[in-house]
């Protein structure tokens, strides 16, 4: 399959209108039902009114390795990165086309309930989580916290509390803080803010790999307040104010661009002191796009091993090779060097902000969030031989 060929295929389904009595999280907030500790989402109680900066939701990967809820991971038995997200009755008021926590969903499910990423997100109260983590000190299993904005009115002001809560706790030299910002509601005062209270990287997930392919999927083509020239506005005071190497963008594939749209991305980051980190287009449940496919997993692992020679490696867009829809045919390097990065494995692990093991490596693995066990997309954990010689077979058309 060309990219042409699945690129034609991603339209969002229009969103229909919520009932008046479903909106702004009425439900919730009319049974008013006060949290008690942990809560699980789908839990056959009634949601509890909460919010942040008292309460907090986390993945369930991280649920579970903060010991807050039992359960198993495939292969691996932590997640090494603690997201923090933001949590409101009201929930998230923009309305991206892909996203499990969008507004469409309101009178679906309740916003704490919405599955994120492919799994439940437990909500916790946030003085829970800084004392379980500053009793483990440096001995936690996790090397980084992640602190999620939304769309709210509340949430600037609540990421600094979030922030300031657990600096005061934690020393960042311990657990860096990195924040994946919602640039719709920020000022480049609100950047500033959060550098002077501790975080160390700031993220913006642009998510969208063009402006015409971001109106349709998280703009005005979904009823959403998102526009790409205020996330680029806020990436670059970012860069301003975190520095060169504290920035990353989130740049999901397969949502309609070509291979040449995201690589041009990737480097481009590269040149302006940025980090990019890729995700794989998942069809989550719920969403405008759970009808539409995945990218084939041969495109998915081509711009995986080319994103990782550009950002790490030394290598450069101008020296790839592109048809003309935009497909990378050719990354222009000998085969004993793309052997060399595809023996390693670490291209193919999941991308994002590092960890304590190596600068590629990063520490939000994101445990199976773009894919199931049985067809790994991004590898929360260093590829076995059998996982190589799967991707080997997935790249056969680079690796001749």
């Amino acid at each position: 399959m060309s990219c042409f060929e699945h690129t034609a295929r991603m339209e969002p389904r229009a969103p229909g209108v919520t009932p008046i009595e479903f909106r702004n999280g009425a439900r919730v907030k009319s049974a008013d039902v006060p949290p008690q500790g942990l809560y699980r989402p789908n839990y056959n109680i009634l949601t509890p009114n909460m919010r942040s900066p008292e309460y907090v939701q986390m993945s369930t990967a991280a649920a579970i390795t903060l010991g807050i809820m039992g359960g198993r991971m495939h292969r691996t038995s932590c997640t090494r990165c603690l997201n923090l997200l933001l949590t409101y009755p009201e929930g998230c008021r923009a309305n991206c086309a892909y996203c499990g926590l969008a507004r469409h969903r309101e009178a679906e499910r309740n916003y704490a309930d919405r599955n994120f990423i492919r799994v439940d997100w437990p909500a916790a109260p946030l003085d829970l989580v800084v004392e379980k983590i500053a009793e483990q000190g440096r001995a936690s299993p996790f090397h980084r916290m992640c602190i999620s904005m939304i769309t709210h009115p509340r949430s600037d002001e609540d990421t600094k509390t979030v922030l300031q809560a657990w600096t005061a706790r934690i020393p960042k030299d311990v657990i860096p803080v990195s924040i994946l910002s919602n640039p719709t509601t920020m000022t480049r005062r609100d950047v500033e803010d959060l550098h002077a209270l501790g975080a160390e990287t700031f993220t913006v997930a642009l998510d969208a790999c063009t402006p015409e392919i971001f109106e349709r999927t998280r703009g005005r083509g979904v009823q959403s307040p998102h526009s790409w020239a205020k996330y680029w506005e806020i990436f670059h005071a970012a860069r301003d104010v975190f520095g060169p190497g504290q920035i990353g963008m989130h740049l999901i594939v397969g949502l309609g661009e070509s291979d040449r749209d995201v690589l041009a991305l990737c480097q481009e980051l590269l040149d302006l002191g940025g980090h990019s980190h890729l995700f794989c287009f998942f069809p989550e449940r719920g969403t405008l796009m759970d009808h539409l496919p995945a990218p084939p997993r041969a495109r998915w692992r081509r711009l995986q091993l080319a994103r990782w020679l550009i950002e790490y490696d030394g290598h450069r867009l101008d020296a790839c090779a592109f048809d003309a829809t935009g497909q990378l045919v050719d990354l222009g390097l000998p085969r004993d060097r793309l052997e060399k990065a595809v023996a390693s494995g670490v291209p193919f692990r999941t991308s994002g902000c590092p960890g304590r093991e190596r600068p590629d490596v990063s520490a939000c693995d994101r445990p199976y969030g773009d894919g199931p066990p049985s067809d790994i997309r991004s590898y929360p954990f260093a590829p076995g031989r059998g996982d190589l010689r799967r991707i080997r077979r997935e790249l056969a058309e680079m690796l001749p």
